[in-house]
This record gives C-alpha cells, sequence and structure tokens, in this order.
C-alpha cells in the first residue's frame, strides 16, 4: 500500500447492535473495493467479535482506516480503545426493528466523545424494513440534527434501491449490482421536501450562505458540499443513509460520502505537525509476530530503523519496520504521516495507553479510561499442575484486554476476574486455551465471611505438660470483647503473674489463632483481648507454651462471647432508564440490598445507590441486563462487613463443616 497524506486519510469506527450487520458492512467495502470476491449472507453462521479489527482499505486516491468494534456490550473496553484513534462513527442500524439498544450505546458513544457520524441503516431489502420509523426515532432524539442524505426507492417486492438527495441521482439495484440511473419522477416530491431541509441546514453553517438563502438563491453544488460537510463534523449535522451490505446496496455512495463529509487529520490536529508522537490504542500477541501493537499517529512523520521514547516507561523502543493491517494481512510501508494508523510489531516494554514520541520530553496523552468490571467470577485449571500456565496466560491476556482484572486470592485460594459479562470470560476462556493450551473452568466465587464476637467473656486458658525432663506451662487469663479495630492487644499485668518477656508471645498466640474463627473456621476480626493475670513456672515456662495457652483461652473466650458471622457489603451505583427504575428496585430488595438513593443522569436515565452482600450480586451483571433489555450498568465497590442473618449463617456454618 502506498504512503497517503493527512488530508488523503480517513479513521472510522464501525458501531452498532450486535447483529446489525457491522461486520457485514466491513465485508461489503472490501467487496466493493475489489479485495473479496463475496460478501456473507444474512443466513450465513457469524462468529462473535471480541476484538476490535483493523483494515486499511483504498478508495479513489484516498486510505480509510476503519475499525470494526464488537457489537456485545462485554467487549466495550474494545470501543474505548477505539475511540483514540477514530476522527468518526458509522453507526448501523437495522431497518427491520425500532432503535436497539447497541444503536442506543453507539449513538452516546459518539456523543460522549463528539464524534462526527454517519448513521447506515441496513437491511433496507427486507420486507419488515421500516425507514420512516428509524428516522421517527432518531428525530425524536437529536431533533433537526437528522439529516436523511438517502431515500429508499420502493418497498418489499417493489424495493429498487435509493435516492440520493443530495447529488440527485438514484441508485438501482438489478439483481446483481447497484447502477446509476436517473432520478424517478414519481419521488421528485418527497426528495424536493427532504433536499429542502437540507439546504435550511446547509444555510446555517455559514452566515454569507444564510444570506443567500434568504434571497431564495440557489446553492452551487460545491457550497452544498462545503456546508453539509461543515455541519457533520462541527456535530449540527447527523447524515442518515440506507442500503443493504448483503446485497451491496448503498456502498459505493457510502464511500463516496465518507470522503466528501467525514474529519481528514487536518481537520482535527492540534499539535505541532513537524515532531512524530503517537498512541497505542490496541495490543494483542500472535503466536508468530508476539506482541503486535496498533499506532495512531498524532503528528509528524514516523520511518523505519529509528529509536524512540515510551513517555510513560521512560523507556526507548527500536521501530525495525512499519506496517498497515489489510485484509491480505500486514503490509510493509516507507514511512507514515500524521493521521494515519500503522502496525508495530515486537515492541519490547510499550501496552496499550502509551505515548510513544521522537522526543523524550514530550508529554503523554491521556489513558483511556475502561470500565469497572460487572462481575466477578474464579477459575481453576481442569489439570492439575496449570496453575502457572493460567497466571502466565491472563498476564498476556491483560495486555490485550485492559477491561478485565484478576488476582490471586490468598484467603480463598483462588483466581479470580473480573469481567464486564458471562460472554466476556469465556471468550477469555477460549483464549486461554487457544492461545497458551490451558484448560480452565469457571467456578463460583467464595464469599471472604469474617467472624467476630457480639459479647463478652473472661476465660483461662492453661497449657500443662510433663514428660520427664523439663515440662511446658503456661496460665492467662484473658477478657475478649468486641473492637472496633481488627484487633486490639492490652495487658493490665500485676506483680509479675506472667513475666513481661512471655507477653509479646501471648499476643502472637491470639493473632495465629485468629486466622481461623470458632463458627466456620473463617478469619476472625474487630476483637479486643485483655491479658490481666495467669501465672508461671521457673523452670517450664517458655515463650510456645504462652502462645499456646493463648490459643486455647481463645478458642473458649470466642466460643462464650457470642460468636457471629460476618458478610461484605457493596457499594453499588446502577445506572438504568427510568422505565426500569421499579424491577430494579425490587430485584435489588430480593437480595438482601438497600436502596440508598437515586439521582437524574444523562436523558432518562437514573443512578439508583445502593448496597447489598456480595454473595447475592457476584453475578449481578447478567442480572440487570436482563431486566434492563442490556441498558443497565453498574460500578461496585466493598464498603464494610455485616452480621449475616441467622438463617443464613446457619446454613453457610455447616456447609463449612461438612
Amino acid at each position: 500500500m502506498k504512503v497517503y497524506e493527512s488530508d488523503q486519510i480517513r479513521n472510522i469506527a464501525i458501531l452498532g447492535h450486535s447483529g446489525s450487520g457491522k461486520s457485514n458492512l466491513m465485508e461489503a467495502f472490501l467487496y466493493t473495493t475489489g479485495k473479496t470476491n463475496r460478501i456473507s449472507k444474512p443466513t450465513d453462521q457469524v462468529k462473535i467479535t471480541s476484538s476490535l479489527g483493523l483494515n486499511a482499505i483504498e478508495w479513489k486516491d484516498h486510505k480509510y482506516n476503519i475499525l470494526d468494534t464488537p457489537g456485545y456490550f462485554d467487549f466495550e473496553g474494545e470501543t474505548i480503545s477505539a475511540s483514540i484513534a477514530a476522527a468518526s462513527t458509522i453507526i448501523v442500524v437495522d431497518a427491520t426493528t425500532s432503535l436497539q439498544v447497541g444503536t442506543d450505546k453507539a449513538l452516546e458513544f459518539s456523543d460522549n466523545y463528539n464524534f462526527p457520524r454517519f448513521i447506515f441503516v441496513n437491511k433496507i431489502d427486507s420486507e419488515k424494513a421500516d425507514y420512516e420509523r428509524i428516522l421517527d426515532e432518531l428525530k425524536e432524539r437529536y431533533g433537526k440534527k437528522v439529516a436523511p442524505f438517502h431515500l429508499p426507492w420502493g418497498k418489499t417486492e417493489n424495493f429498487k434501491g435509493f435516492i440520493n438527495v443530495v447529488d440527485l441521482f438514484a441508485r438501482q439495484y438489478n439483481g446483481k449490482e447497484c447502477v446509476t440511473v436517473d432520478m424517478p419522477q414519481d419521488l421528485q416530491a418527497d426528495v424536493e421536501n427532504v433536499r429542502a431541509m437540507l439546504m435550511e441546514a446547509v444555510a446555517e453553517t455559514d452566515e454569507a450562505l444564510l444570506d443567500k438563502y434568504f434571497s431564495g438563491e440557489e446553492f452551487t453544488a460545491e457550497e452544498v458540499h462545503i456546508g453539509l460537510r461543515k455541519g457533520v463534523i462541527s456535530g449540527d449535522i447527523i447524515p442518515v443513509l440506507c442500503g443493504s451490505t448483503a446485497k451491496n446496496i448503498g456502498l459505493h455512495t457510502l464511500l463516496d460520502m465518507i470522503n466528501d463529509y467525514l474529519p481528514s487529520p487536518l481537520d482535527r490536529m492540534k499539535r505541532d505537525k513537524t515532531v512524530f508522537d503517537g498512541q497505542i490504542f490496541k495490543t494483542f500477541v500472535d503466536s508468530f509476530l508476539g506482541r503486535v501493537s496498533y499506532v495512531k499517529i498524532n503528528q509528524g512523520v514516523l520511518k523505519p530503523d529509528v529509536e524512540i521514547y515510551n513517555i510513560n516507561k521512560r523507556t526507548k523502543e527500536k521501530i525495525a519496520k512499519i506496517y498497515v493491517s489489510t485484509n491480505e494481512g500486514l503490509q510493509e510501508v516507507e514511512k507514515a504521516n500524521a493521521g494515519d494508523i500503522i502496525v508495530l510489531t515486537k515492541l519490547q516494554t510499550s501496552l496499550t495507553g502509551d505515548t510513544l514520541a521522537e522526543k523524550v520530553d514530550a508529554s503523554a496523552y491521556d489513558l483511556p479510561i475502561f470500565p469497572k468490571p460487572q462481575m466477578l467470577v474464579a477459575i481453576e485449571p481442569v489439570n492439575k499442575g496449570d496453575e502457572d500456565k493460567i497466571s502466565q496466560g491472563l498476564h498476556r491476556l491483560l495486555d490485550e484486554d485492559p477491561s478485565f482484572t484478576w488476582e490471586r486470592n490468598v484467603e480463598t485460594k483462588q483466581t479470580v476476574v473480573g469481567v464486564q459479562g458471562d460472554i466476556h470470560i469465556n471468550s477469555l476462556k477460549d483464549k486461554l486455551k487457544e492461545k497458551f493450551g490451558v484448560d480452565v473452568k469457571i467456578q463460583d466465587l467464595k464469599v471472604p465471611y469474617r467472624e467476630t464476637i457480639k459479647g463478652k467473656s473472661d476465660v483461662q486458658g492453661k497449657h500443662k505438660k510433663q514428660s520427664g525432663g523439663h515440662g511446658q506451662y503456661g496460665d492467662v487469663k484473658i477478657r475478649f470483647e468486641h473492637s472496633d479495630k481488627t484487633f486490639e492487644f492490652t495487658e493490665e499485668l500485676f506483680g509479675g503473674s506472667v513475666p513481661k518477656s512471655y507477653v509479646p508471645a501471648v499476643e502472637k498466640g491470639l493473632i495465629e489463632s485468629m486466622e481461623k474463627g470458632v463458627l466456620a473456621g473463617f478469619p476472625v476480626t474487630n476483637i479486643k483481648a485483655t491479658l490481666y493475670d495467669g501465672s508461671y513456672h521457673d523452670v517450664d515456662s517458655s515463650e510456645m507454651a504462652f502462645k499456646i495457652a493463648a490459643s486455647l483461652a481463645y478458642k473458649k473466650g470466642m466460643e462464650e462471647a457470642r460468636p457471629i458471622l460476618l458478610e461484605p457489603i457493596m457499594d453499588l451505583k446502577i445506572i438504568v432508564p427510568e422505565e426500569y427504575m421499579g424491577d430494579v428496585i425490587g430485584d435489588m430488595n430480593k437480595k438482601r440490598g438497600k436502596v440508598m438513593g437515586m439521582e437524574a443522569y444523562k436523558g432518562n436515565k437514573q443512578i439508583i445507590s445502593a448496597q447489598a452482600p456480595q454473595a447475592e450480586i457476584f453475578k449481578y451483571a447478567i442480572d440487570l441486563k436482563a431486566m434492563t433489555q442490556g441498558q443497565g450498568y453498574f460500578e461496585m465497590e466493598f464498603a464494610r462487613y455485616d452480621e449475616v442473618p441467622q438463617q443464613i449463617a446457619q446454613k453457610i456454618i455447616a456447609d463449612a463443616n461438612k
């Protein structure tokens, strides 16, 4: 592939609900540009896309870097990665249904990042297609900003193609391809009505054009294009186009319009253009190439065989070759200009989010903020001895996908993985097997319960053992009670009943004993122990004897001081559309949760602040998606420990003591 100048480059992320035809759109682009000889049919089995795809295509002396994002919400991290490199979006909408959840998220994503966008209404050839309904729903959200650049030509069995309202031509599908034909006269009135709205939008982009509009003068084709482009880039105009990816209807016009209306890097370039810097937005591990990095060049020119700096990690990286990603694989290029997206291999320390620069004193770009885990699960190897393989595999996968977390929980002895949902964890499970040869099974998380006491006790712990020579003797009297601190130890000894030298051994014996409670063997917290009396033997007493005496006192003291079970309580911040509030609050009550407050959020959404036991919400992500048709999401963090209700505690204790 040849080297393109900045003004010839367009960087576009494809977004949309799963099943709307995003990947099919990419196939249709490749077919239209002559890179493949077929487009998948809607009935073909499609594999779930879990990773961000990058494809560079050439169209009329321009280069389009297409970022194909997954449609499932579990892979939202991939869309966030795309936001670093994209300058605009194409949102694919299914014409056969109302606007779907994934469409809403794609629109919200484009709003949040202020991306110019096209909305491509797909499957317009279907019997169930309803372009007017889609337009009405979009207008309800964005008002006059929504501008139909296309009108469908015919419906169901009479569907022929579409009308390009901007440039006043028609494209007709003849069963094999879509060809340009004259405008149909019977649609003249509809076209004129829509075009009148477009001309009003053009007029509002420039004062001179506004004067011309009110004077009743016609705009030239160039003025129309310049005005519309200005409106699209500013976000004041959202073009709606229609077609069929499966039949390649609308793709030629869409490719033309990407060049005509979506921004080039020059439209948004802020930094000095002479010195290279860029940012890694995606990393993955290839079995042959090793670590592969997708890089957006933000300024300057990058050439092969140079040394650059990783600004975040303060390390040097050697750039041997520069590649671009195409459907035929990586293609080497002699250089790359500002605004382009390239591929680098074998970087040593650099990962997603890192800034690469020619100058060591360059400032780093903001790191992407990935969503917090929505669900916690445990994984363990199917084959014993594969624990190290799991650790190595997860460590490498974290380079590729920073939207999950993992840790080895020392207390529960589980490998705990934080993910966005069940599809996400199953994808990681598959990758562990495919890339690192380790089979894992998914387990429910063990709750890190605690034990404490509610009452007080006053007990003696006496250890006395005679065995021929030196014996063992330690005797302590300890009061136990609840404490706000994790552990408090004090002594009120008098008269040398227990020598000071043995007091640390008593404290150590208690701390070691607290690792296991008397109810179910869970760690103990929030107790105060006061050593106030005891006795010793000049010959037989030792530190070990007093440690054992302390552990005997601990067991007796805990049993007599009304021991109880504690469970972790989590703070939840749940974001849902208003219409699902009742269901979500009702479900939270069933989960022994407590709603603490509510506040309005963007549009028609609400934030519900709640608290719930961790044991009830390990899989809350799945429940919330089911209740809200995928529109709800949440964040959680540890709040405190609370007493487990007696009935539930009895079952937990019985299970633990089996």
